[in-house]
């Protein structure tokens, strides 16, 4: 099966700046895809080559297997992360007027209408204007404006940006009905435990190409290092010369020490020292979190991560 949007070598320059070069991912029906990177790696221009607001230098957009210039407006939501609506106009109205940009017929608009503001806890607010709504509250409208139409392909632009964790709540489990039912969703967001909890793959650029595309469980097991915190009173500098024990963050009676790739689990735990305070002891992976930092911040090279 097609998938409802393939992106095939983009590139976008402004003036001698190259943005974005040979951006490739695909994104099927009832699939969240992450697409993340730090500030400037290219993400809003990518989006926004995908929508037709800008159109690439170089590459190929893809729209249910066929070649277009951009997705269609009819069968494409956008949530973007700069927020805007019109403040004097009552919320039914607004969500009336975007379903009818759209094509959609108002009837079942409204009934859709209704029955989104209920869930997203808006009920009774339909004839309300949006400038008597709260922040929270009107980013909710907008939400249900990229939605009231049912499309195929939902853009989300940091859809959790200054929600309560109430609302994040809702809104997570409305993304994951919408995929559930079939939509092909692309997620940005700098928030990476609900990434982790959201998406099924994702897409990281980085200074404009890509670093990492796989789904959450192939870029666990490929990239997220064992790290091992143990609760106790130890020297930093005992710690430290643990084998393969890349670096140590302290902070009080926790140490959190982050070990090399090529670590045997095993054999690592059986050699720590019996001189070691050890209250607690766990051992996990880092987190999504934490290989977006070691990217953003070139702890790790990008190419480390291609070559993988």
């Amino acid at each position: 099966m097609d998938p409802v949007l393939k992106v095939k070598g983009l590139g976008k320059a402004f003036k001698d700046k190259k943005v974005i070069s040979d951006i490739t991912f695909e994104v099927h029906k009832g699939e969240i895809m992450a697409i993340l990177g730090p500030n400037g790696a290219g993400k809003s221009t990518s989006i926004r080559n995908i929508m037709g607001i800008m159109y690439p230098d170089e590459g190929e957009i893809s729209f249910l297997g066929e070649q277009v210039k951009h997705v269609p407006r009819a069968k494409i939501g956008y949530l973007p992360e700069e927020r805007g609506l019109y403040k004097s106009v009552k919320v039914i109205d607004l969500l009336l007027y975007f379903a009818d940009l759209k094509d959609y017929p108002l009837k079942k608009a409204r009934e859709r209408a209704l029955d989104l503001l209920k869930k997203l806890g808006l009920e009774g607010k339909d004839k309300s204007s949006i400038e008597e709504l709260s922040k929270g509250m009107a980013q909710k409208v907008q939400f249900i404006a990229s939605i009231i139409h049912e499309p195929e392909l939902l853009i989300l632009d940091e859809p959790f940006s200054g929600l309560d964790p109430v609302s994040q709540e809702l809104f997570k489990k409305e993304i994951k009905q919408l995929a559930n039912n079939g939509t092909a969703i692309l997620l940005s967001s700098h928030q990476m435990n609900i990434v982790e909890e959201l998406c099924d793959r994702l897409f990281m650029i980085h200074r404009g190409q890509k670093v990492i595309y796989g789904s959450l469980d192939e870029v666990k097991r490929k990239f997220a290092n064992f790290k091992c915190t143990i609760i106790g009173e130890n020297e930093l500098s005992v710690l430290e010369r643990l084998n393969n024990v890349e670096r140590v963050e302290q902070t009080g009676d926790r140490s959190t020490l982050f070990l090399t790739k090529d670590v045997q689990i095993n054999d690592w735990i059986r050699q720590l020292s019996a001189e070691l305070d050890i209250q607690e002891l766990t051992i996990d992976r880092i987190s999504l979190h934490e290989i977006f930092i070691d990217i953003a911040s070139d702890r790790l090279n990008g190419k480390e991560f291609l070559n993988a």
